[in-house]
């Protein structure tokens, strides 16, 4: 939205030319979501106790773990917040791809913001039964999938998947991208609930992994970089990163109320 507001002023002022750049907005998005998260987090935390929505422990765990019961949940709705508002902003808003992320993002999200909610009215860690938060999960994976393989049959994208070290191996998927979509994007979010455990643990690794995708998405987006490194070459792509870049500032500022001792959870949104 401000690189779409900013930019046509470039010519009356031509500081406003940087937000042209990705590497710009990158760090723009990445540092407005760093002090989003920072700023939301402290009044999130309070209302969230003011609710009682605190987190269930089950009893056979360890013992531990049993002194954060009522620790704040539902911490995910700060990320999704911090990190899509700075996107929305910063980001070129007619690239098809940036709107996918986003509401692929915020549908896994609302499915996650669900279970979540039934976990804290039913004060149980039962919430929505498995089959139904598997279903949805892999009806948007689904729905993604279909919108990307028509994108390729239109020449938008690239079913084609690169085996690291391996130059020539550049297999084609075809219709297979679709099962291949939804394999990773239900995976990927549950593994972000598998791995929370430990305060701070899911929220780092997952900081990690944003990061490598902020600078994948780059290098297939620049056309030098993906020619000397035998990628793909996506053009698109390139805009992800501010995508990518937010991510990683929002889960920085989440991690400093996430680490030991931790005021708030992230839940399963």
């Amino acid at each position: 939205m401000l690189y779409h507001l900013l930019y046509p002023f470039h010519t009356q002022v031509s500081l406003l030319n940087v937000t042209r750049y990705i590497t710009f907005r990158t760090a723009a998005a990445s540092l407005s979501a760093l002090a989003l998260s920072l700023a939301l987090g402290p009044w999130l935390i309070r209302r969230l106790r003011t609710f009682q929505i605190g987190q269930v422990i089950r009893q056979e765990g360890p013992t531990t773990h049993r002194l954060k019961a009522g620790t704040p949940t539902m911490g995910g709705v700060l990320i999704l917040a911090s990190s899509l508002v700075p996107t929305l902003l910063w980001a070129d808003l007619t690239n098809i791809y940036i709107w996918i992320a986003v509401l692929t993002t915020a549908l896994f999200g609302g499915v996650g913001f669900v279970d979540d909610y039934l976990k804290i009215t039913r004060r149980s860690h039962h919430g929505l039964l498995p089959r139904y938060k598997m279903g949805c999960q892999i009806l948007v994976a689904v729905a993604v999938g279909v919108v990307l393989l028509l994108l390729a049959q239109q020449g938008l994208y690239n079913t084609r998947l690169i085996f690291p070290f391996f130059k020539r191996l550049i297999p084609d998927l075809g219709w297979l991208y679709l099962p291949f979509t939804v394999f990773v994007l239900v995976a990927a979010s549950n593994s972000v609930n598998l791995t929370d455990g430990l305060d701070g643990l899911a929220i780092s690794t997952f900081a990690i992994a944003a990061a490598a995708f902020t600078a994948l998405a780059y290098v297939t987006g620049h056309r030098v970089l993906a020619d000397y490194l035998l990628l793909v070459r996506f053009e698109q792509s390139a805009e992800l990163t501010v995508f990518c870049g937010a991510l990683v500032g929002a889960a920085l500022g989440f991690l400093w109320y996430n680490s030991y001792p931790a005021e708030i959870f992230m839940g399963d949104v």
